[in-house]
């Protein structure tokens, strides 16, 4: 760095499953707030999107406390969720063995996602593991997650927009222009109500780089949409709307879909 320039003003994303402990101190309360209450509509949407049959194997990357996975066992897919946290692992496991439901879940790292073909179609929604990584290693989870879907499947991946998080930057709020990261402090609320500060970084992208992407992974797009939590559709990217959506698909060997802000893609 020249002497006299000005040092970055964001703190790094620390090494380490830094957002464990604040899955441990929301538990259940996760679900409490105001964003998850559109998971049915995004469910419905995703379904469509991607053309999903009962029966078919679908794979949830980062999913958190299940709410994707569960739903979507629910229209009679068989899912299988993954997420770093034990407790959302937990919380997930314990709702589907109550309801009877076809999923299942497992604690793991994304970056250690096994790049097998298995799946009809791959989610990574409400940034899953996907917008947690710190900016440096989410084309390589990017791969696996596209690896792990059988020709002719479909992917979506949602993502937090790096234009709106610029536009609507709140005090205390920082942007690593660098690696795309917003940076904020939030007051939390664990289940029995006592709040506590915590860090949060979440990975930001633009349309155009989901789709290069998408591309590079040899998926073909066939779009790119602005989405809302509980308001998913088939709509250009906009400054205010905070997610992307991503249609493509491959003419490799392979077929997926992605979602992001909301992104589309098909592998073959």
């Amino acid at each position: 760095m020249s002497a006299g320039a000005p040092e970055d003003p964001t703190p790094a994303a620390p090494d380490g499953p830094w957002f464990n402990p604040i899955a441990r101190f929301l538990g259940p309360a996760y679900l409490r707030n105001a964003f998850t209450y559109g998971t049915e509509q995004e469910v419905g949407f995703l379904v469509d999107a991607l053309g999903l049959r009962a029966g078919q194997a679908v794979l949830d990357v980062g999913c958190g406390p299940g709410r994707h996975a569960l739903a979507l066992a629910r229209r009679g897919l068989r899912v299988h969720g993954v997420d770093r946290s034990p407790e959302f692992i937990d919380l997930a496991t314990r709702a589907a063995a109550a309801e009877g439901l076809d999923a299942t879940f497992e604690v793991l790292d994304v970056r250690d996602l096994e790049p097998v073909a298995r799946y009809d179609a791959a989610i990574c929604i409400c940034q899953g593991g996907f917008g947690l990584l710190g900016g440096d290693a989410e084309e390589e989870v990017f791969g696996r997650i596209v690896a792990a879907v059988r020709p002719g499947g479909g992917l979506a991946l949602s993502a937090f927009h790096a234009h709106f998080a610029v536009r609507h930057l709140e005090e205390g709020e920082s942007f690593d222009a660098r690696t795309g990261v917003l940076h904020e402090v939030a007051t939390l609320r664990d289940p029995d109500g006592r709040e506590a500060p915590f860090d949060l970084w979440t990975t930001t992208f633009t349309a155009r780089e989901l789709r290069l992407l998408a591309e590079r992974a040899g998926l073909e797009v066939l779009g790119v949409h602005g989405v809302s939590p509980g308001d998913y559709a088939v709509r250009p990217p906009a400054l205010d709307r905070h997610e992307v959506l991503d249609r493509k698909s491959t003419r490799l060997n392979s077929s997926h879909t992605v979602i992001s802000y909301a992104v589309f893609c098909l592998k073959k």
